[in-house]
């Protein structure tokens, strides 16, 4: 579905007019750089058993989790050109101008980093990154993965010894504490909040829009299909992130 320039400009107008503006980015954000999706038709957990990321497996059989982990990083970023889109560059871009306060993502792959956002609450976590289940210390997770392609399983810290596990949220765990109350606290503060690339299905971000929508945010949605959400938004753009976003930005941006 096509977005009339009326549309867009009516966007950039409210966006302008909101003392704060905060955006949430979901899988269709990632997916437009070349990253399989998760949960879609011949997505991920088509050719890989969900519950073998499960945090109890992660406890029972640390060897092993790694094992399939190594394999799915691999899946995730099997194509060595990915990297950040047009709506990863103009989210960018709009921070940068000062036009957009906060970006929460439920992406793990830090493409928004990569174009240039800083102020990125990743409420999943991010693959990037390994963490230390002993001490807490984080670590960059290239040469962490490498060591366990090699052989190294578990990966072990430098620092302690203790069991590295990747830096997102597992299934059966709960959402980063300080991510989750970053995300719910810009979702009350947001005049307009932006929700991009997301199903809204998955719980608790899919439930943000909704918080912003009832103190009062102006809810715009770009996505290619239905949310939960479309029924109370006020803009409900069916379409590319990568083509919906440059043309907001566009209109803010010199």
């Amino acid at each position: 579905m096509s977005v009339e320039d009326d549309e867009i400009e009516a966007v950039a107008a409210a966006i302008c007019d909101a003392e704060t503006t905060v955006a949430m980015s979901g899988a269709g954000v990632s997916t437009a750089s070349g990253i399989p999706d998760f949960r879609g038709d011949d997505g991920l957990w088509e050719r890989h058993d969900p519950m073998d990321f499960h945090i109890d497996r992660f406890r029972a059989d640390p060897a092993g989790f790694w094992e399939d982990r190594v394999d799915l990083q691999a899946a995730i970023f099997e194509d060595e050109s990915i990297g950040p889109n047009g709506a990863h560059d103009a989210l960018a871009d709009l921070e940068a101008a000062g036009q957009l306060d906060t970006l929460i993502t439920q992406n793990i792959d830090g493409l928004h980093q990569e174009a240039g956002s800083e102020n990125v609450v990743e409420i999943h976590g991010s693959a990037a990154r390994v963490a230390c289940r002993d001490c807490g210390r984080r670590f960059d997770a290239d040469p962490v993965i490498e060591r366990a392609r090699d052989g190294e399983l578990p990966p072990t810290c430098k620092e302690c010894g203790g069991t590295l596990k990747p830096d997102t949220v597992l299934f059966g765990e709960q959402l980063p504490d300080h991510a989750l109350m970053q995300s719910q606290s810009a979702a009350q503060d947001a005049d307009l909040f932006l929700a991009v690339g997301s199903s809204l299905t998955v719980e608790p971000a899919a439930s943000l829009p909704l918080v912003a929508n009832e103190r009062g945010a102006t809810l715009v949605l770009a996505n290619l299909e239905s949310t939960p959400a479309s029924g109370y938004a006020d803009f409900d753009f069916r379409a590319d992130v990568t083509d919906v976003l440059p043309r907001i930005r566009d209109r803010l941006v010199a």
